[in-house]
């Protein structure tokens, strides 16, 4: 006697969480992403079926295999996965799980997808991300991209976040997530801002900046023998 697992029958697809590595292709003119695990091999593109990565003739999700593209089911949990190391330059995915799925305690396993928002944290300097640019890895035919600001960009190839998504199609939404800055001395403790609070801290540091500036040309005028004797 067979065990059949309960059936689902949702009126509209699930969404689902996942990271991936943006790709860009050698010439230039497809975008897509590759998995941070077992799929790390294949680059897909925003709508996708899955196959087997061992190469087995079977339809994905198997119960027998550990095939199929993978998500989560909380955003928060898939941001968690951005904390790690080796997954710092990946960007966050929402998707819509299609097909059959089979579901999991923290996500789905699942045979095909659409890639509804990719959202890009910083920059490595913890500037907003404008673009994405080479990381000097990828695969064959592939470069895997990585956010960059654009003063970090320094030459190499690079897409803007909405030339991303006109290359990846399907209707993909491309968006920066915010710059999480340290603020220097007294400025407070961490913060997260975006473009508009940037500027503003900016502009307050160059006050700051004036204002020393300043005194240092008042220390100047007065000279090292100009203080009062007691």
């Amino acid at each position: 006697m067979r065990l059949r697992l309960p059936e689902e029958r949702p009126t509209e697809p699930p969404t689902g969480y996942k990271i991936a590595h943006p790709m860009l292709s050698q010439d230039g003119t497809r975008a897509g992403f590759t998995g941070v695990s077992l799929g790390g091999a294949l680059p897909y593109g925003v709508l996708a079926d899955a196959s087997c990565v061992y190469g087995l003739r079977h339809r994905a999700p198997s119960r027998r295999c550990d095939c199929g593209f993978h998500c989560v089911h909380d955003r928060s949990t898939a941001e968690g996965l951005l904390c790690t190391a080796e997954h710092r330059a990946a960007v966050l995915l929402e998707v819509t799980v299609l097909g059959r799925y089979l579901r999991f305690e923290r996500g789905f396993r699942y045979a095909r997808q659409r890639v509804r928002t990719a959202t890009v944290g910083p920059c490595a300097c913890g500037t907003v991300a404008a673009a994405l640019a080479d990381t000097g890895r990828g695969r064959p035919g592939w470069r895997e991209l990585a956010p960059s600001c654009g003063g970090c960009l320094r030459g190499r190839t690079s897409v803007s976040l909405a030339a991303f998504a006109r290359l990846a199609g399907e209707g993909l939404r491309v968006v920066a997530g915010r710059a999480v800055t340290v603020a220097p001395g007294d400025l407070g403790a961490v913060a997260e801002l975006g473009v508009p609070e940037l500027a503003a801290e900016a502009a307050l540091l160059q006050a700051r900046l004036d204002w020393f500036q300043a005194q240092l040309g008042r220390l100047g005028e007065r000279g090292p023998g100009s203080g009062r004797e007691g």
